[in-house]
Parts: structure tokens; sequence; C-alpha cells
């Protein structure tokens, strides 16, 4: 080797290096430039890691899991329910203020204190109000006068018996004027009208079983006859008491109880001496 190859050689060694410090071999691509591996994403693109959290300005991740199909729908149904028992009260009120004809659901939505488009996302028109109200009292007045007319009030004094019986019929229609006014008048819902014919006739029958149970010995036709009349009796006495309000309301239950009771009264005095309620309960 000559002096001036060795020079060239010894020239060129710091390209070499120059060249290794990058990284590189010849024939491969200088880190400067994107490394990638086959099937992986280049660095210098998003980068992202199974389970890591969003970065900034990321969609918020979607809830999966039992979260995600109750948790959600449950807040919602309360709402919905919460709003329909708004609209109901606020519908009770117009009902009982103006009548079934004179209440419309601009009427109602303003008594509920939201917008009629809010009132037609759960109800179509007033109708569909008045079935829903009258179904929900409906099923309230069939747990009031269940409990009322229990054969185990026969055993009482007939005035304490009366009491039993009549007071929680009483609160209910004075805690529920909707009633009233959603079960009379031809303009009603058929529906609801129909409901009402079941549960007179339902009342009707319980009312002829107590009888029957307090005063054993009469023939049944004798027994439908005063059911019959106690039950006009007392519809008649609870338009006088829901037609009154305060101390005159209260003075109209106590003539609607000696009327009962003057009724009934020498009917129990024929009663057989230590006859009980459990002796005369009916399967």
């Amino acid at each position: 080797m000559t002096v001036s190859e060795a020079r060239a050689n010894k020239a060129a060694e710091p390209a070499q290096h120059t060249e290794a410090g990058t990284g590189t071999t010849p024939g491969t691509e200088a880190r400067t430039g994107p490394r990638t591996t086959p099937g992986t994403e280049a660095r210098t693109g998003p980068r992202t890691t199974q389970g890591a959290g969003p970065g900034p300005g990321a969609a918020p991740e979607a809830v999966t899991g039992p979260e995600a199909t109750t948790a959600r729908p449950r807040r919602r149904q309360a709402r919905g329910e919460a709003r329909i028992a708004q609209l109901l009260e606020a519908a009770a009120t117009v009902f009982t203020t103006s009548g079934y004809n004179g209440a419309s659901t601009n009427a109602i939505a303003r008594e509920a204190g939201v917008s009629p488009g809010t009132l037609y996302q759960f109800f179509p028109n007033k109708e569909a109000i008045a079935v829903e109200l009258g179904n929900r009292l409906t099923h309230r007045w069939r747990e009031t006068y269940g409990a009322a007319f229990v054969h185990s009030h026969l055993e009482l004094p007939l005035d304490r018996m009366l009491d039993a019986i009549l007071d929680p019929l009483i609160a209910f229609n004075c805690e529920n004027p909707a009633f009233a006014v959603l079960t009379h008048g031809s303009e009603i819902p058929g529906v609801i009208s129909q409901e009402h014919d079941a549960l007179h006739e339902t009342m009707l029958t319980r009312t002829e079983e107590l009888i029957s149970g307090y005063l054993p010995d009469l023939p049944a036709d004798r027994v439908t006859r005063i059911a019959d009349t106690a039950f006009v009796v007392f519809k008649s006495g609870l338009d006088l008491v829901m037609a009154h309000d305060g101390p005159e309301r209260e003075a109209y239950i106590a003539e609607l109880k000696a009327v009962m009771y003057g009724y009934l009264h020498p009917l129990a005095r024929a009663r057989p001496t230590g006859v009980t309620a459990h002796d005369t309960d009916t399967p």
C-alpha cells in the first residue's frame, strides 16, 4: 500500500463513524426518519395503548357493562315518573275546579308549571290524562274500602263500627275530590265509567257481607234491601259532606253517622246475644 492510499483510507474513517453514530448500517434507514416495525404504527403518529385514558380533547369513553344499561335508564325513568306525577296532580286540581268538560291540556300544563309541549311528551290528550288519573285513584279507593270492610269490625259496638268503616271512606273522598268528578257524568271516558260500575257492585257485595255477618238471622233478600238502602244513604250524605268545608263539613259527617246509626240500631238490638264476628265470619 502506498502512502497516498493509506492517507485516503484514513480520511474516509470519520464518515464511517458518523454513519455508525446514527445507528444505521448500509442499506438501513436513519433514525431521523420514521422508524416502524411491521404491523405497528409509526411513533411520530398517535400512540395508543390499550387501557390508557383519553388524551386531551378526546371524546368521553363509552360506558359499558351494567352501568350503561341500568344507571342512566333508571335515572330517566325516575325523572319521567316524577313528571307524570306532577302532571296528574295538576290535572286533579283542574278537574276539580273546572270539571272534566271545562278542563284543557293547556290549563293542566299551566297548573303544573310546564309547557304544553312537555305535557304532550307524556299524554296525547286530556282523555289519556283522565284515564291515568282515574286508574290510580281507583286503585287507591280499592285499597281504602278493602281495609274498611273487614269482618273484625263486627266485634265493635255499632257507633264505633260505623266510625271504623265510614271514616276512611269519607277521608279518601275529601282528600281526592277529583275522584268524584271522574266517576260522575256522561262526558267521562267510558273506561272510567265501566271501572266505577264494577267498583259499585263490589262495594254493595261487601256491604251485604258485613250486614249478613252482623245480623246472621236475617233472610238474604232483607240483607240485600238493607245494604242497598245504607249504600244510597251514604252516597247522598257524602255529597253533602263534600259540598262543605271546615267545621260545617265535620257537622255533616256527624249527621251522616247519626242517620246510619238510627237506621241500623233497631236491627242491631235484635242481634242475638253473644254473637261475635268470629261466630259470623264467612270464608
